[in-house]
């Protein structure tokens, strides 16, 4: 094994496995994984302790996942809101995650380190939804484990090709980690260049909230259509007064005595309202002409300093089921 990547590594490597983690979990596109299998690797051969090594991950990944929870718990929707607009993948993760969420509860915190997009999102998420924080630390916990410790036992069974990795790594020199930055760079070029072509393909009018509330004033209103996920309105309970939800699965009940002349706006609370251009799309595939996403979704509404109504509270006492 490359000798002067095994002495940094063995000198400072529980130090390196705890930020590595740490930074990771934060949000950073820095992977832990292949730390977690170098000190694997190293575990075996007795370079480093095993149970340390889990337990600075595993520390690593409270401390930070800790924080979102605590940030999701004090300020709810905004978190959720600032964390897709600084995403890879802002136009989608929320919403993926809150229907994970309302399907699985807890429990996803166990599976969600293991899904790109959701392991930074889920720890605000489950504290937004006021996931209590015995129940929150118990799963987290768990589900650190489960990831850091796959991870580490790939590193512990093959760590003869983990020493032959590393030797060829070294001796392609600045070379490798040019190669490293470069891909690195191609994926966050991938990323923006999807969202883009996702923008592109939505593009269509929006509405402003001026029209929208001059329209709702007339003697024919437009129809207003709202199509935030269940979690995202259990998050933030206000609406535009006469909305009514938008469920694809119930799309046909709701449109059955509306003709297809009449306007409909739609709108959500999601970057770039991607979700409202979506259910649009689909309205109109279906024979709807005048459909209209609402330009900036509900925080422009409310931003505006228009009325809004309130969904009704959640009972008193109910919590999250675990």
């Amino acid at each position: 094994m490359s000798h002067q990547i095994i002495a940094l590594i063995a000198e400072y490597g529980l130090l390196l496995v705890f930020l590595n983690v740490l930074v990771e979990q934060a949000g950073l596109p820095l992977p832990a994984v292949p730390t977690l299998v170098v000190a694997g690797a190293l575990a075996a051969a007795g370079r480093l302790p095993l149970g340390g090594v889990l337990l600075v991950a595993l520390a690593g990944c409270l401390l930070s996942d800790f924080a979102w929870y605590q940030a999701g718990r004090r300020y709810g929707a905004g978190v959720m809101r600032t964390l897709c607009r600084i995403s890879l993948s802002p136009d989608s993760c929320v919403k993926q995650s809150e229907l994970r969420f309302q399907r699985w509860r807890a429990p996803v915190l166990l599976v969600a380190k293991f899904v790109p997009g959701l392991s930074t999102v889920a720890p605000p998420l489950v504290g937004a939804m006021g996931l209590p924080a015995r129940s929150f630390l118990l799963f987290d916990a768990l589900g650190s484990l489960l990831w850091a410790g796959l991870a580490v036992a790939l590193g512990y069974v093959f760590a003869d090709g983990v020493e032959h990795a590393l030797t060829a790594f070294e001796g392609a020199g600045t070379l490798a980690v040019e190669l490293l930055v470069a891909l690195l760079a191609a994926y966050i070029l991938f990323k923006w260049w999807q969202r883009r072509r996702l923008l592109v393909a939505l593009r269509m009018a929006r509405i402003e909230v001026g029209e929208l509330a001059q329209a709702l004033r007339s003697a024919q209103p437009p129809l207003v259509l709202d199509v935030r996920a269940a979690g995202s309105r259990e998050l933030d309970g206000r609406s535009i007064p006469g909305a009514q939800v938008f469920d694809p699965l119930t799309l046909d009940l709701l449109l059955a005595d509306v003709p297809r002349e009449r306007e409909l706006v739609l709108y959500c609370n999601c970057p770039n309202e991607v979700s409202a251009a979506r259910a649009a799309r689909l309205l109109m595939a279906q024979g709807y002409r005048r459909v209209r996403p609402l330009r900036g979704g509900l925080d422009a509404w409310v931003a505006s300093g228009q009325a809004v109504e309130h969904l009704p509270a959640a009972p008193q006492g109910a919590t999250p089921a675990v």
